[in-house]
């Protein structure tokens, strides 16, 4: 009886061992299960067709087909779902189910900053941002900076510009591979990532494409393309170029020139459609949807429009044009592309007297007024070069630019620059808190563009 008594409790505790050996709780086993999901927090960086690219808070990259792109544009906070559950899963051994988007945490910023604009859900990580960067590198921010012939990368590290803007001198002779380093070589330079701009209008302001070794030929100016395919042929040509540029490496095309210019002897005429206002208002909208979610943006110019005025980089120009005939006519393609989504608006230098007899566009707050109260344009406001010789004879001219309204500021002389902005900061004609403001400006744009992202340091 012993024996069977036992034997019979040997059995009930093998079997309870065999229970607690083989069966774990649900919990413990749902962290080692294979079936299942994996969440891994990621950001847009790039949208092309049903393709989507996203980066990983340790900055790896994965491209995954997406059926639903809809509610995904570059600088979305998403969470990915990865089949199978395992702590070894990432962005390159995810198989990809579907995605999440996460709304970002919404910093407080100032109420009068937050204009509900065409950047604004990138406002909260660009207020973050902002918070981090010392006094230079938000000075160094406002300035697209012609590329120095000397010192480039050295004076770069130096001062953390906002961009660089490249000419022909800076593309001559090299080949695809030589540009595509040289650029590289200016972002691994900036701890914010740079603007680089160019302007690649077509016709006669062709940087790069008259280079063969980057481009077979140059491409062809407005007034040609629409003769030859009407808003076809520019829809194409725009696709075209931005591919080349966002190969190269360049995220920033200062075009299309939108001025209404129909007299071939105006100074704007062969860089113009050549069109009235309505068919040049059509190409605005043209060049800006086509431009649209390919990582390049483009700029329309020159506001106000340049009507037949002469040219602001030899000399001084003034437009005695009235009011109506410059609002019912020239200001009505800017609007158009403004309607689009155009994210910068650059300004001449000309002195429109109907506007501000007193000022050139450039550094004139009554011409900012327009552009932004009554257009209600909310993206980057850049000025023409600031040594072209239409507004480099005035007093302070980068504080009055400042001042006026503008948000990013081309110049060749930075360092004059750089110094003339301290100046004015310490002698308070110039308050830190609007310099803030335009750095504000500018980082929600690079963070819209997909150039900085949401989770990078």
């Amino acid at each position: 009886m012993n024996n069977k008594i036992a034997i019979a409790l040997s059995v009930v505790f093998i079997f309870i061992i065999g229970i607690l050996v083989f069966t774990k709780p649900k919990e413990e086993k749902d962290k080692n299960d294979v079936v299942g999901s994996t969440y891994l927090t990621s950001t847009v960086i790039k949208i092309e067709d049903k393709k989507v690219t996203f980066q990983d808070k340790n900055n790896v990259i994965a491209t995954f087909s997406v059926k639903e792109v809809e509610k995904l544009e570059v600088g979305s906070n998403v969470e990915i779902e990865c089949k199978g559950k395992s702590k070894d899963i990432n962005l390159n051994s995810c198989e990809f189910v579907g995605y999440k988007v996460v709304e970002p945490v919404i910093a407080e910023i100032p109420s009068a900053w937050d204009d509900t604009g065409i950047f604004s859900k990138f406002y909260s990580n660009a207020y973050e941002k902002l918070k981090t960067m010392s006094l230079n590198e938000k000075i160094g921010q406002i300035l697209l900076v012609r590329v120095p012939s000397k010192n480039a990368i050295e004076d770069l590290k130096k001062y953390q510009f906002g961009g660089y803007l490249l000419f022909k001198k800076d593309f001559d002779n090299k080949t695809k591979n030589q540009v595509i380093s040289m650029i590289n070589n200016f972002q691994n330079n900036s701890k914010i990532p740079l603007l680089i701009a160019a302007d690649e209008e077509g016709g006669d302001v062709t940087r790069i494409s008259k280079n063969t070794n980057l481009v077979k030929e140059p491409f062809k100016s407005p007034s040609e393309l629409y003769k030859e395919g009407g808003m076809d042929l520019i829809k194409s040509d725009t696709i075209a170029k931005s591919k080349i540029l966002k190969e190269l490496g360049i995220n920033l095309n200062l075009a299309p020139v939108v001025d209404v210019s129909t007299n071939p002897s105006d100074y704007m005429y062969k860089r113009a459609l050549g069109e009235n206002a309505t068919i040049t208002a059509t190409y605005a909208k043209t060049v800006i949807e086509a431009s649209k979610n390919d990582s390049v943006s483009y700029t329309l110019k020159h506001f106000p429009g340049y009507g037949n005025n002469v040219d602001t980089h030899v000399a001084e120009s003034t437009d005695k044009r009235d009011l109506n005939q410059i609002m019912n006519n020239d200001i009505i393609p800017f609007k158009s592309g403004i309607e689009a989504g155009a994210e910068a608006v650059l300004v001449s230098h000309n002195i429109v007297t109907a506007i501000d007899k007193d000022n050139p566009a450039s550094i004139s707050s009554q011409v900012h007024n327009l552009l932004r109260n009554d257009l209600g344009f909310t993206g980057i406001i850049i000025t023409d070069d600031l040594a072209m010789s239409g507004v480099n004879s005035k007093d302070k001219v980068v504080l009055k630019a400042i001042l006026a309204g503008n948000d990013l500021l081309i110049v060749t002389d930075y360092e004059g620059a750089i110094k003339e902005i301290k100046n004015a900061l310490e002698s308070g004609d110039l308050k830190e808190e609007l310099l803030d403001r335009l750095v504000f400006k500018i980082l929600a744009w690079k963070y819209y563009k997909g150039l900085l992202i949401s989770n990078q340091k």
